[in-house]
């Protein structure tokens, strides 16, 4: 019967804002429970108390009275008058003050919730004497507020722990010298030291040191990840081992973390469109519920039938449960490695059922390397690798550069050239050691009369061979291409296992395209498009009433991104695409993409599991209490446990909390789990 929604206080983006606050400033900003209402427009009414912990003890003592006095009218302890109960009616006095107060204030701002039908029916119980009935019904709404508010309250605990876990206090390396200072002074650029066990408030890159870091909040992967200087780092990961010196190269909400932070925010703020249809459905069921009630005593007469129609009915399971599902299913994508921007972004990949992929960067590296080196008889292998590096040593050409790196991965000495000419759409020609290299493609060697035999094929379908020659004479051919994601292929054949159609589009060469989408298993392929090619595509499908998402990365992808039912960009990508994106995958892994659609599923079938339980329980309620075969207690019993049993499974999605035993272990020893509630596993 309660939906906890923030108001008139700082956005979590606002807070985490270009810095780290402080945890009990954030704490006090966000204190305050918004409390009971199910209306179509929102939630909000503040009574000044926060669910955060079991029990408030102004709390405990209404209960405990309200139980008291049940007891007490049950076995007439007390009664100095026949037609009316003393105790009984102190009793709801004052048990059942925030449950009328609450339902005069929507009846003002003329919003039907279930304050009202449960009003209606306490009054109504106490008008025909029925007050241990009136006082039991209290009781059980009174306990269901506050395991509904301490359920509800593990979502709103788990956003501040978001916020207090980056440090306070941050090394900073500031003129030769080592200084504190707040996390809220930090600028881009500079030097930060973090120690072993210590946190990173930044995202940015390794100056020096060695160590192991978990990352697992930010990428899901569950290994630490070995770290070394030019290695990136995130903020929100925790260095395990080593000491490191971290350049920053983001700060504040513009970090992998800060970006979580906004997207449990959205989830926390934002309404998606199952969510607005919970809160209408929880106003008609009132409605529906007074009406039958209506109608029961027109044609029964029956005050106690006509109160148990009341009391039975109710949708308050699916007005707080939708909200927490969505916050729960958000939070649980963020810990798998996903950004999702919103609840309405998490309902529609629950609804995916095409999945368009680019191809560079996303399916591949988006970088190339040597896959295979062919020396000529008479020729070697280093004599190929050794020439060709030597010639593209000063070559801004990726292909170039992919050779020269792949030399120096396997320790080759790499020769500077004398002289050195580069010829677009060709070729290097270079002096190495006094004797003359040739490096380029065919019609390099066929300019420069190299006899290239039919038979040499360096075996790359998806690259580019590159030809080595040296005085005339041909030594050889590289082979270089984008690799693969190794994820790729297990993503696709899980893309297909559940049903969803998968096509790559792709502004590369054809060939290209169909060796990668060969290899993959991808079979709809298109290749050589255009950026608005691709917006065409997107556009095509969505006219064709399918749920479309579109996986990407560079600036190409952009407008194929925004147009697509859900956009998802790699975390490698460009900022552009990432903005212009729905989902932003940190880790660029791709099978992290296909448990994030299967959790929207999972998230979508929770959601509606609650509505297909509400309507059954309350019609079949209804039907039951209209014919006399349901008294009042055992319609508030109903009412309560189903209630309860709906918002229990949307927190089937909220991770399960660690004890402060547990927390404070993980504090001494790095290498325990620093996983924040809201992002926990299940």
């Amino acid at each position: 019967m309660a939906d906890h929604v923030s108001r008139e206080r700082p956005t979590l983006a606002e807070q985490a804002e270009a810095r780290t606050t402080a945890p009990a400033a954030i704490g006090e900003a966000t204190r305050g429970h918004e409390h009971h209402d199910h209306s179509g427009d929102g939630h909000d009414h503040d009574d000044g108390h926060d669910h955060d912990h079991p029990f408030e003890w102004q709390e405990a003592i209404r209960i405990g009275i309200v139980a008291l006095a049940a007891a007490l009218v049950w076995f007439r302890l007390w009664e100095p008058f026949a037609a009316v109960s003393v105790i009984g009616v102190v009793g709801l006095a004052v048990g059942g003050w925030p449950i009328v107060k609450e339902a005069f204030e929507n009846v003002f701002q003329r919003r039907m919730t279930m304050e009202l039908s449960m009003t209606i029916a306490i009054v109504a119980a106490a008008a025909i004497g029925e007050f241990f009935t009136a006082l039991v019904i209290t009781l059980f709404v009174l306990v269901a507020e506050v395991l509904e508010g301490m359920t509800v309250g593990r979502g709103r605990r788990a956003i501040r722990d978001l916020l207090e876990f980056l440090p306070r206090e941050v090394s900073v390396r500031r003129t030769g010298a080592i200084r504190t200072v707040s996390a809220d002074e930090l600028s881009i650029g500079e030097v930060i030291l973090v120690a072993p066990g210590g946190r990173i408030p930044v995202d940015g890159a390794v100056m020096s040191g060695h160590s192991f870091v978990d990352e697992s909040r930010i990428t899901g992967e569950s290994m630490p990840s070995e770290k070394v200087a030019g290695a990136p780092v995130f903020a929100g990961s925790i260095n395990q081992s080593g000491a490191l010196e971290v350049r920053a190269e983001r700060i504040g909400r513009d970090t992998s973390y800060g970006k979580i932070i906004e997207a449990v925010e959205r989830a926390e703020r934002s309404r998606a469109p199952v969510q607005r249809l919970a809160d209408r459905m929880a106003g008609y069921l009132v409605y529906f519920a007074l009406g039958s009630a209506v109608f029961t005593y027109l044609i029964t007469r029956n005050m106690t039938s006509t109160i148990s129609v009341i009391i039975v009915a109710g949708a308050c399971g699916i007005a707080a449960g939708t909200p927490l599902a969505i916050l729960g299913g958000i939070g649980r994508a963020a810990r798998l490695g996903a950004i999702i921007k919103g609840g309405v972004h998490l309902e529609t990949l629950g609804k995916v059922d095409t999945v368009v992929l680019d191809k560079t960067g996303t399916l591949t590296f988006g970088r190339p390397e040597v896959q295979t080196i062919v020396p000529t008889t008479g020729s070697s292998l280093e004599a190929v690798l050794d020439a060709a590096a030597a010639a593209e040593l000063r070559s801004e050409h990726p292909l170039g550069k992919a050779i020269v790196a792949h030399a120096k991965s396997l320790g080759r000495p790499i020769a500077e050239p004398e002289h050195f000419v580069y010829t677009p759409g060709r070729g290097i020609l270079a002096t190495v050691g006094g004797a003359t290299v040739l490096v380029g493609n065919l019609l390099w060697m066929a300019e420069k009369k190299v006899a290239v035999p039919g038979s040499l094929n360096a075996g790359v379908e998806a690259g580019s061979e590159v030809f080595v020659a040296r005085d005339g004479m041909l030594l050889g051919a590289v082979a270089v291409a984008d690799t693969v994601r190794p994820e790729a292929k297990r993503a696709i054949e899980d893309l297909k296992a559940l049903k969803i159609r998968t096509i790559l589009l792709t502004g590369d060469a054809r060939p290209v395209a169909q060796a990668v989408g060969a290899r993959l298993g991808i079979a709809e392929i298109e290749a050589g498009l255009l950026p608005e090619d691709k917006l065409d595509r997107i556009e095509s499908l969505v006219r064709q009433k399918r749920t479309v998402a579109m996986v990407g990365d560079g600036v190409n992808d952009a407008p194929a991104l925004a147009e697509a039912s859900v956009g998802i960009a790699m975390g490698s990508g460009t900022d552009v695409a990432q903005e212009s994106a729905d989902v932003v995958l940190l880790g660029n892994d791709l099978v992290r993409l296909v448990e994030t659609l299967k959790l929207a599923r999972r998230t979508r079938g929770i959601i509606w599991q609650n509505f297909a339980g509400t309507i059954t329980v309350d019609l079949a309620g209804i039907i039951l209490a209209s014919v006399g075969l349901l008294n009042p207690l055992l319609a508030a019993f109903i009412h309560v446990v189903s209630e309860l049993a709906f918002i229990l499974n949307s927190a089937r999605l909220l991770p399960q909390g660690a004890s402060p035993e547990a927390t404070r272990a993980g504090e001494a020893h790095p290498s325990a789990s620093f996983v924040p509630q809201s992002m926990a596993a299940e």
